[in-house]
Protein backbone atom coordinates (compact mmCIF):
# COMPACT_ATOMS: atom_id res chain seq x y z
CA UNK A 1 0.00 0.00 0.00
CA UNK A 2 1.40 3.37 -0.74
CA UNK A 3 2.50 5.34 2.06
CA UNK A 4 0.31 8.96 2.27
CA UNK A 5 0.92 11.58 4.27
CA UNK A 6 -1.19 14.73 4.94
CA UNK A 7 0.58 17.78 3.82
CA UNK A 8 2.81 20.18 5.99
CA UNK A 9 -0.05 23.08 5.14
CA UNK A 10 -2.64 22.88 6.76
CA UNK A 11 -5.97 23.47 4.39
CA UNK A 12 -7.38 26.65 3.66
CA UNK A 13 -9.63 28.30 1.50
CA UNK A 14 -7.16 30.01 -0.39
CA UNK A 15 -5.51 26.79 -1.06
CA UNK A 16 -8.23 24.46 -1.86
CA UNK A 17 -9.65 23.75 -5.23
CA UNK A 18 -13.73 22.79 -5.57
CA UNK A 19 -14.34 19.78 -8.25
CA UNK A 20 -17.77 20.14 -9.47
CA UNK A 21 -19.20 16.42 -11.12
CA UNK A 22 -21.62 16.83 -13.43
CA UNK A 23 -20.73 15.08 -16.33
CA UNK A 24 -23.53 12.20 -16.52
CA UNK A 25 -26.90 11.42 -18.32
CA UNK A 26 -29.24 11.28 -16.00
CA UNK A 27 -30.22 8.06 -17.33
CA UNK A 28 -32.82 7.16 -14.38
CA UNK A 29 -34.34 10.32 -14.07
CA UNK A 30 -35.37 11.12 -17.73
CA UNK A 31 -33.63 14.90 -18.42
CA UNK A 32 -30.65 15.96 -16.58
CA UNK A 33 -30.37 16.35 -12.89
CA UNK A 34 -28.08 19.49 -13.23
CA UNK A 35 -31.00 21.60 -14.47
CA UNK A 36 -33.60 20.38 -11.75
CA UNK A 37 -35.30 23.53 -9.93
CA UNK A 38 -35.05 23.40 -6.07
CA UNK A 39 -35.80 26.76 -4.14
CA UNK A 40 -35.25 28.98 -7.05
CA UNK A 41 -32.03 27.52 -8.78
CA UNK A 42 -30.53 24.60 -10.47
CA UNK A 43 -29.45 21.76 -8.48
CA UNK A 44 -26.10 22.48 -10.67
CA UNK A 45 -26.28 26.19 -9.66
CA UNK A 46 -26.63 25.87 -6.16
CA UNK A 47 -24.05 23.52 -6.05
CA UNK A 48 -21.40 26.49 -7.72
CA UNK A 49 -23.06 28.88 -5.31
CA UNK A 50 -22.25 26.91 -2.27
CA UNK A 51 -18.94 26.51 -3.30
CA UNK A 52 -18.38 30.40 -4.00
CA UNK A 53 -20.43 31.41 -0.50
CA UNK A 54 -17.95 29.25 1.10
CA UNK A 55 -15.06 31.55 -0.36
CA UNK A 56 -13.21 28.99 -2.53
CA UNK A 57 -12.19 31.05 -5.76
CA UNK A 58 -10.35 27.68 -7.20
CA UNK A 59 -13.75 25.73 -8.94
CA UNK A 60 -13.64 23.20 -11.48
CA UNK A 61 -16.75 22.05 -13.01
CA UNK A 62 -16.76 18.85 -15.56
CA UNK A 63 -19.80 18.83 -18.16
CA UNK A 64 -20.07 15.68 -20.65
CA UNK A 65 -24.00 14.79 -21.38
CA UNK A 66 -26.17 18.02 -22.31
CA UNK A 67 -23.43 20.50 -22.12
CA UNK A 68 -24.15 23.25 -24.37
CA UNK A 69 -27.91 22.71 -22.64
CA UNK A 70 -26.17 23.10 -19.13
CA UNK A 71 -24.02 25.68 -19.93
CA UNK A 72 -26.83 27.85 -21.33
CA UNK A 73 -29.09 27.58 -18.13
CA UNK A 74 -25.72 28.21 -15.93
CA UNK A 75 -23.95 30.98 -14.51
CA UNK A 76 -20.31 29.80 -14.94
CA UNK A 77 -18.63 33.42 -14.12
CA UNK A 78 -15.54 32.49 -12.14
CA UNK A 79 -15.95 28.74 -13.15
CA UNK A 80 -13.61 26.78 -14.71
CA UNK A 81 -15.38 24.44 -17.36
CA UNK A 82 -13.77 21.04 -18.59
CA UNK A 83 -15.59 18.39 -21.02
CA UNK A 84 -15.40 14.73 -20.55
CA UNK A 85 -16.13 13.18 -23.20
CA UNK A 86 -15.28 10.13 -22.28
CA UNK A 87 -18.43 10.91 -19.79
CA UNK A 88 -20.45 7.42 -20.48
CA UNK A 89 -17.80 5.41 -19.23
CA UNK A 90 -18.51 5.84 -15.52
CA UNK A 91 -17.59 8.67 -13.09
CA UNK A 92 -13.98 7.66 -12.50
CA UNK A 93 -13.34 9.63 -16.49
CA UNK A 94 -15.02 12.81 -14.84
CA UNK A 95 -12.61 12.81 -11.61
CA UNK A 96 -9.58 12.05 -13.98
CA UNK A 97 -10.43 15.02 -16.05
CA UNK A 98 -11.36 17.58 -12.94
CA UNK A 99 -7.83 15.87 -11.62
CA UNK A 100 -5.70 16.64 -15.09
CA UNK A 101 -7.55 20.19 -14.82
CA UNK A 102 -6.36 20.75 -11.32
CA UNK A 103 -2.82 19.42 -12.42
CA UNK A 104 -2.21 22.39 -14.64
CA UNK A 105 -2.75 24.97 -12.13
CA UNK A 106 0.05 26.07 -10.76
CA UNK A 107 1.05 26.42 -7.65
CA UNK A 108 -0.52 22.84 -7.25
CA UNK A 109 -3.52 23.40 -4.42
CA UNK A 110 -3.19 21.65 -1.38
CA UNK A 111 -6.55 19.85 -1.41
CA UNK A 112 -9.23 19.39 -3.36
CA UNK A 113 -13.43 19.23 -2.44
CA UNK A 114 -14.76 16.53 -4.73
CA UNK A 115 -18.63 17.28 -5.10
CA UNK A 116 -21.82 15.84 -7.36
CA UNK A 117 -24.58 18.18 -8.77
CA UNK A 118 -27.42 16.24 -6.87
CA UNK A 119 -27.50 17.17 -3.42
CA UNK A 120 -29.42 19.64 -2.69
CA UNK A 121 -29.07 20.57 0.60
CA UNK A 122 -25.21 20.81 -0.21
CA UNK A 123 -24.01 24.16 1.53
CA UNK A 124 -21.35 26.68 1.99
CA UNK A 125 -20.79 25.73 5.94
CA UNK A 126 -20.94 22.00 4.79
CA UNK A 127 -17.94 22.78 2.89
CA UNK A 128 -16.30 25.25 5.61
CA UNK A 129 -16.97 22.19 7.84
CA UNK A 130 -14.50 20.19 5.81
CA UNK A 131 -11.62 22.68 5.12
CA UNK A 132 -11.64 23.50 9.17
CA UNK A 133 -11.30 19.65 10.14
CA UNK A 134 -8.60 19.26 8.17
CA UNK A 135 -6.88 21.61 9.84
CA UNK A 136 -8.08 20.24 12.93
CA UNK A 137 -6.77 16.71 12.65
CA UNK A 138 -4.55 17.21 9.75
CA UNK A 139 -5.96 13.86 8.59
CA UNK A 140 -5.19 14.09 4.66
CA UNK A 141 -8.81 12.47 3.96
CA UNK A 142 -11.96 14.70 4.96
CA UNK A 143 -15.24 12.77 4.14
CA UNK A 144 -18.79 13.32 4.81
CA UNK A 145 -20.98 10.63 6.80
CA UNK A 146 -24.85 10.46 6.54
CA UNK A 147 -26.77 7.39 7.42
CA UNK A 148 -23.48 5.16 7.86
CA UNK A 149 -22.38 6.31 4.71
CA UNK A 150 -19.04 7.92 4.32
CA UNK A 151 -18.92 10.08 1.13
CA UNK A 152 -18.86 13.07 -0.99
CA UNK A 153 -18.16 16.20 -0.61
CA UNK A 154 -14.70 14.98 0.34
CA UNK A 155 -11.49 16.89 0.71
CA UNK A 156 -8.33 15.20 -0.34
CA UNK A 157 -4.89 16.10 0.69
CA UNK A 158 -2.60 16.58 -3.13
CA UNK A 159 -1.30 13.49 -2.08
CA UNK A 160 -4.23 11.35 -3.42
CA UNK A 161 -4.37 13.19 -6.44
CA UNK A 162 -2.29 10.57 -8.75
CA UNK A 163 -4.97 7.68 -7.18
CA UNK A 164 -8.16 9.81 -7.70
CA UNK A 165 -6.80 10.06 -11.66
CA UNK A 166 -6.28 6.83 -12.03
CA UNK A 167 -9.37 5.10 -10.87
CA UNK A 168 -11.24 3.23 -13.69
CA UNK A 169 -15.22 2.84 -14.63
CA UNK A 170 -17.86 3.53 -11.78
CA UNK A 171 -15.22 3.51 -8.99
CA UNK A 172 -15.44 6.75 -7.29
CA UNK A 173 -13.77 8.90 -4.25
CA UNK A 174 -15.58 6.29 -2.19
CA UNK A 175 -12.91 3.26 -3.11
CA UNK A 176 -10.43 5.37 -1.58
CA UNK A 177 -12.03 6.89 1.52
CA UNK A 178 -12.71 2.61 2.26
CA UNK A 179 -9.21 1.89 1.18
CA UNK A 180 -7.69 4.34 3.73
CA UNK A 181 -10.17 4.84 6.25
CA UNK A 182 -7.91 5.18 8.92
CA UNK A 183 -6.75 8.33 7.28
CA UNK A 184 -9.98 9.83 7.51
CA UNK A 185 -11.74 12.26 9.32
CA UNK A 186 -15.67 12.59 9.75
CA UNK A 187 -18.00 15.62 9.06
CA UNK A 188 -21.87 15.14 10.11
CA UNK A 189 -23.74 15.75 6.85
CA UNK A 190 -27.14 13.73 7.77
CA UNK A 191 -28.89 16.14 4.97
CA UNK A 192 -26.16 14.08 2.36
CA UNK A 193 -28.12 10.77 1.49
CA UNK A 194 -30.57 12.95 -0.35
CA UNK A 195 -29.35 12.91 -3.34
CA UNK A 196 -31.63 13.04 -6.76
CA UNK A 197 -31.40 9.82 -9.24
CA UNK A 198 -35.61 9.63 -10.09
CA UNK A 199 -38.71 11.36 -10.42
CA UNK A 200 -40.65 10.15 -7.70
CA UNK A 201 -37.29 11.16 -5.84
CA UNK A 202 -37.47 14.87 -7.11
CA UNK A 203 -40.92 15.41 -6.27
CA UNK A 204 -40.79 14.04 -2.97
CA UNK A 205 -38.14 17.16 -2.34
CA UNK A 206 -40.32 19.60 -3.95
Amino acid sequence: MKNIKANDEKFTVSNCCAIILAAGGSSRLGSPKQLLIYRDETLLQRTINAVKHAGIKCIILVLGSSKDLILSQTDIAGVDVVENENWQTGIASSLATGIKALKSIQPLPDAAILMVCDQPYISSSILTELIAEGKTTGKPIIACEYENVTGVPALFNQSFFEQLENLDGDAGAKKIIKEYSDKVAIVPFPLGIVDIDTQDVYKKLI
